[in-house]
């Protein structure tokens, strides 16, 4: 409803494809990894082991998890299932020791995701996607809504995670969906 009131707020709206699935997820994907990018070049690899509260995740294990996540995405477009106690199954790389190692994997695995992407098709996006746990399934869903609710969205949740740790960091913020408090563009 937004978007019909307040199309200005919205400009990625400009370039979705309402007659596609695949480019719909495509130009979405590109811009929340736009600003996914603006805000791991703040996480500071120094403050690795900052910690907001004994049950959170410590920020490089957060920031890690968020570059992990692509790959994990990336399963849903290529596969039709996914059981996590399979000890074949693909795990994520090495924790990146460095910032530079992180923005270097983020921008591998966003490549590699968006290449799927490509390689997909509105139709493929349609077939069904399992998550499981042996004989428990967790999930089950087209492969375009595993992507956009076990992907992007679980993404941008862990993302705003990690715009927290930067704030009690006191590290600016860039603007994501509009203006921050410490950055005026509007992401």
């Amino acid at each position: 409803m937004l978007v019909f009131f307040y199309p200005f707020l919205f400009p990625i709206s400009t370039h979705m494809h309402t007659s596609s699935l695949q480019e719909n997820i495509l130009a979405e994907l590109d811009h929340e990894l736009a600003i996914t990018r603006k805000l791991l070049e703040r996480v500071p690899y120094e403050k690795a082991d900052y910690q907001p509260h004994p049950k959170s995740m410590k920020l490089w294990q957060l920031a890690s998890h968020i570059v992990n996540l692509l790959a994990f995405k990336q399963l849903f477009v290529q596969h039709d299932s996914r059981d996590f106690l399979d000890p074949n199954g693909p795990k994520p790389g090495p924790t990146p020791t460095s910032s530079e190692e992180l923005l270097a994997r983020f921008d591998q695995y966003s490549a590699t995701l968006r290449q799927a992407l490509q390689d997909s098709s509105d139709e493929k996006l349609t077939h069904s996607f399992r998550l499981h746990r042996g004989e428990q399934t967790l999930m089950e869903r087209s492969k375009g809504a595993a992507l956009r609710i076990m992907g992007l969205n679980h993404s941008i949740h862990h993302r705003g995670q990690l715009s927290v740790y930067l704030r009690l960091l006191d590290i600016p913020l860039p603007g994501m969906y509009g203006p921050s408090a410490d950055d005026p563009s509007w992401g």
